[in-house]
């Protein structure tokens, strides 16, 4: 059976990788994470105290040290899934506190830095059969890709969804400094001058506000198989 490229993008605290992660796995397909590309990168300027005071980004810091920041992916063998790691330590769960989301749609409005990881992107996709989820990706990284999904949802429910996460990671979580932060990455992530966040074209709405898990997952494969036709 021939294999495509599946997009999936999206607002934050969606739940795009929980799905794209289960579509890879029933496909047979290499799922990638972009989004924790992004938060990686944020994790190493955060340890290499690349922000000021205020929160804003030390860019040409930042530049000169792009060739020190190797981000991959390494297989979780508990999970079967795959963790994101920074220059080989896994730092899948760390990327996911608020204190990084805090910070990430700054760094990732950074163009060279979203040339990197694109680049790299593209590089993972070449031989299609994969599942890529974040921002840009059937916009910008594979304006191609046989299959476009863009997912959203109230902020009051992905914010819900993040807090009911961090708390079952058993890391500190307050609802009302989560919402505030989903409400601006919103607006960041919309308005940044390179790759903004936007539906694209031909890709398909999906709201899953209201939808369980299984329902969603279901949607999806109806998705991939008119795709396949």
């Amino acid at each position: 059976m021939k294999k495509i490229t599946i997009a999936i993008d999206g607002h934050s605290s969606c739940g795009k990788s929980t799905m794209a992660k289960e579509l890879a796995r029933r496909l047979g397909y290499i799922y990638v994470d972009t989004g924790a590309m992004y938060r990686t990168v944020t994790l190493y300027a955060m340890r290499n105290n690349l922000f000021t005071s205020d929160g804003e980004v030390m860019v040409d810091e930042l530049e000169k040290k792009m060739s020190d920041i190797k981000v991959s992916f390494c297989l979780n063998k508990e999970t079967g899934k795959p963790d994101a790691c920074l220059n080989d330590e896994v730092v899948e769960t760390i990327i996911r506190s608020i204190e990084v989301s805090n910070h990430v749609s700054k760094i990732a409005a950074i163009p060279f830095v979203r040339e990197a990881m694109v680049d790299q992107q593209r590089r993972m996709g070449a031989e299609k059969g994969i599942v890529m989820d974040g921002r840009d990706i059937g916009t910008t990284v594979f304006p191609d890709a046989e299959l476009k999904i863009f997912v959203t949802a109230s902020a009051q429910v992905r914010a819900q969804r993040r807090f009911d996460e961090l708390q079952q990671k058993g890391m500190p979580a307050d609802f009302e400094e989560i919402l505030k932060n989903v409400e601006e990455r919103d607006y960041l992530d919309s308005h940044r001058e390179v790759s903004p966040l936007r539906q694209a074209e031909d890709a398909i709405l999906l709201d899953n506000s209201n939808m369980t898990i299984p329902e969603q997952n279901e949607w999806l494969m109806q998705q991939v198989e008119k795709a396949l036709q």
